[in-house]
């Protein structure tokens, strides 16, 4: 009997799975069901081999993908945050949630074209979930694979020297909990199964005492029925940040908004918590674990509180469009259309430049928080 549950645990869907967690040990946190939809190593959305998650083809397109200003920008203050740095001997970029590579190549390329100083000083570190996109990335990065080294953020047992730890839309995929103000008392969703074992919201107390911390460290609650996502693990992921990071900075990109607006404007009632299959909205985050994407919007407030416990300073949050903009996004577009082999190449540039930083893109819903260590906290 307990080698044919064995084998049924193995071959079972990743619903499936779910299904048979919640029967036998009740409701279970978002987060929980938010980590194994994104996460499971065989079926989660990011971790599957057979699902197209990047590009037109897929269920999203990142900046990188859209524009390699986006990345050769970002090179160029990479080189000015080197210099400002000291030119350290050794410096170090660790890009977390790399994906399967597109930014790490082009900014790579563009140091070793245009500031050949700090590429020869850079090792470059990849920590990515997804065995799938590890894979992607070694290949497109095999042209640099002497600077290249892949491992997981929270097994550096030491810390990095000078550098940069950057992430572009990492922390908005991070699981979390879901909860509501209901009669002034704070509830949480989880996630149970109707009588057709479809899965369904379930309002529970709160399976943490942290989600009240949380509120209470930001002196903001939820307004009265409104519905809200708390991000726990950003925190916790910028924390470990911080203390691997001797000398250096923390950059996060990602759509974001401050926590009296997450959580108090007529606006957000409904949350924001989103679903994304082929690059629409999809009708029920608890469709189909493991088939679409899932995000929600990030809490500025909270981040740059966990950062300045832990030694970092905020320098700047501003809009995508804005920082690329101050940090010579069109200076590199002259560089590289000079360059261009033909004016068909140098056009595609250009357009491609104003999907980024035109009005209304996609590049200003985004903002970019840059942090400097200025102490050892954490």
């Amino acid at each position: 009997m307990m080698e044919h549950d064995a084998e049924k645990g193995s071959t079972a869907s990743l619903g499936e799975r779910l299904r048979e967690r919640i029967k036998s040990f009740g409701p279970i946190s978002f987060s929980d069901w938010m980590k194994a939809a994104l996460y499971d190593e065989r079926e989660g959305y990011y971790c599957r081999r057979d699902l197209k998650r990047w590009g037109r083809a897929g269920d999203y397109r990142t900046s990188p993908e859209r524009s390699r200003l986006f990345a050769a920008t970002f090179a160029r203050y990479f080189a000015q945050l080197y210099q400002e740095l000291g030119s350290p001997q050794e410096f170090t970029i660790l890009e977390a949630g790399a994906g399967a590579g597109h930014f790490a190549h082009d900014v790579l390329e563009t140091l070793k074209r245009f500031h050949q100083h700090v590429f020869h000083a850079a090792r470059y570190l990849i920590d990515e979930a997804s065995a799938d996109a590890r894979d992607r990335a070694r290949s497109l990065l095999a042209p640099f694979k002497e600077r290249i080294a892949f491992l997981q953020l929270e097994n550096l047992g030491q810390g990095i020297g000078a550098g940069i730890i950057f992430s572009n839309e990492l922390l908005d995929a991070m699981p979390v909990h879901r909860v509501l103000l209901k009669n002034g008392e704070l509830l949480e969703l989880c996630v149970g199964l109707d009588e057709a074992e479809e899965f369904i919201w379930i309002e529970r107390a709160p399976t943490t005492p942290l989600l009240e911390n949380y509120f209470s460290e930001l002196g903001v609650r939820p307004a009265e029925g409104h519905y809200a996502e708390v991000n726990l693990a950003a925190a916790d992921w910028l924390r470990r940040a911080a203390s691997v990071l001797d000398k250096g900075y923390v950059i996060t990109v990602d759509y974001g908004a401050h926590a009296a607006e997450l959580y108090q404007d007529t606006h957000r009632r409904a949350g924001t918590l989103r679903a994304f299959r082929q690059h629409q909205f999809a009708d029920n985050p608890l469709d189909s674990p493991g088939a679409q994407d899932i995000t929600s919007t990030v809490n500025w407030t909270h981040l740059q509180q966990a950062a300045e416990e832990c030694g970092l300073e905020t320098l700047s949050l501003e809009r995508q469009d804005a920082f690329l903009l101050r940090a010579g996004l069109l200076e590199q577009l002259e560089l590289l259309t000079a360059e261009s082999e033909s004016e068909a190449d140098a056009v595609i540039l250009r357009t491609s430049a104003r999907e980024v930083i035109l009005p209304g893109s996609m590049s200003s819903s985004f903002q970019i928080l840059v942090q400097k260590r200025i102490s050892q906290n954490c």
